[in-house]
């Protein structure tokens, strides 16, 4: 490398240190530890360092991010959890590391199953966050989480999410995917509204 290489490269560092310490001294102590702080540092219009001091600080995750999946359930009007999941095992047979187990529920009278799920289990170690049990979910049943900070040291007592772990209220989803979450509501009516209308349009 030549010198006037190093020179340059010297001078950009330089540059950046002090348009630092410039905007922190022109906009004052609003730059860190608010939310408005870190939206003017992502600015593409921001000087200077731009790193933001986690723990302290976190960045805002946008609406479309992806972690480790969860499963929605409705809350109904006794207050039962009304799990979506039918256990009907497309989410385990398309994870591309196989990452999902699932048991189905059995009538112990009848000995046949029932659509819903005895145990569901996702190893957080192997799963890929690819998205793909969300996608193919025919309930809206499985969807991902925003949630990243699960990092422990035991891995088997932590890091294998069982079915009472993984179960997260329909309002939680809402709040985290708002706009997927409208789109899958409309939806899910429209289907009923059908469902309903061909009922209706049946004969006595």
């Amino acid at each position: 490398m030549s010198v006037k290489g190093i020179v340059k490269g010297l001078g950009i560092t330089l540059k950046h240190i002090y348009e630092t310490y410039s905007e922190d001294l022109r906009v004052g102590k609003k730059r860190y530890g608010t939310a408005e702080g870190i939206l003017s540092r992502k600015s593409v219009d921001t000087k200077g360092a731009f790193t933001v001091q986690y723990p302290e600080e976190k960045t805002p995750v946008p609406e479309a991010f992806r972690y480790i999946p969860f499963l929605v359930y409705d809350e109904s009007i006794d207050g039962e959890k009304d799990i979506r999941c039918t256990s009907c095992g497309i989410c385990a047979k398309v994870c591309p590391p196989q990452c999902i187990w699932i048991t189905r529920t059995v009538n112990p009278d009848t000995g046949k199953p029932v659509p819903k799920p005895a145990e569901f289990f996702i190893d957080i170690d192997i799963c890929m966050n690819c998205g793909l049990c969300a996608e193919f979910c025919p309930f809206e049943a499985i969807r991902m989480d925003h949630d990243y900070e699960i990092s422990n040291i035991d891995r088997f007592a932590h890091h294998i999410y069982d079915l009472e772990y993984l179960l997260k209220p329909a309002s939680y989803y809402a709040k985290i995917r708002p706009t997927q979450f409208a789109e899958d509501d409309a939806v899910r009516k429209e289907k009923e509204a059908k469902k309903a209308a061909a009922k209706a349009a049946k004969p006595a």
